[in-house]
């Protein structure tokens, strides 16, 4: 049996075999470039909740502070320091930058004053969102900045610690331990 002929007199060729490699090399390079693109891409990752870590861009404490000093944010520390490793330092070395981000777009929508009383220095309680590792900062309790907490974020309930909680619209938890608000950073909520 001969093979068809095409419109132009020549002989068909069957190419579905050179089709079905080409696309699926094809699948395979796009898949590559998107799972490359989401590991180099600077402070970019895939999130697929708020339970999973994901690549941060991490700030010097000078960078935060320079930060928060352009948006009227003041910090302060029981002990008056800076020191990551003092627990009584207010420190803001590898703070993330969506965190200072964060404090920034918190302090422009409320308009209330904000001084942050804890950054990454030890002697928070640990964990993959911690203090620690850049994702919380504290604010001293003022009653402008709770009316706002508490009028324009969402209340979900208590903490396994007892502390009530607010949610943002962008998913960052705003905490209320009593004596300060630990806020737990996913996002810079709107930057």
């Amino acid at each position: 049996m001969r093979s068809p002929r095409t419109p132009n007199g020549r002989q068909a060729r069957d190419t579905a075999p050179t089709r079905t490699r080409g696309n699926a090399l094809r699948s395979v390079l796009t898949a590559l470039a998107l799972v490359l693109g989401a590991l180099f891409a600077p402070g970019f990752g895939v999130l697929t909740g708020t339970t999973d870590a994901h690549a941060v861009t991490k700030i010097s404490h000078a960078t935060a502070t320079s930060m928060f000093r352009s948006s009227g944010i003041t910090w302060s520390s029981s002990g008056g320091c800076s020191d990551r490793n003092n627990p009584t330092c207010t420190s803001f070395e590898q703070l993330n930058l969506a965190s200072a981000q964060g404090a920034q777009t918190l302090k422009s929508a409320s308009g209330c004053a904000l001084n942050i009383t804890g950054g990454t220095e030890t002697g928070h309680a640990g964990g993959t969102y911690s203090h620690w590792n850049g994702y919380k900062l504290d604010y001293s309790k003022y009653t402008c900045i709770g009316n706002y907490i508490k009028n324009t974020f969402t209340y979900i309930g208590v903490r396994g610690d007892g502390a009530p909680q607010w949610k943002s619209g962008s998913g960052n938890i705003y905490a209320d331990e009593g004596n300060h608000w630990d806020v737990t950073y996913y996002n810079c909520g709107g930057c």
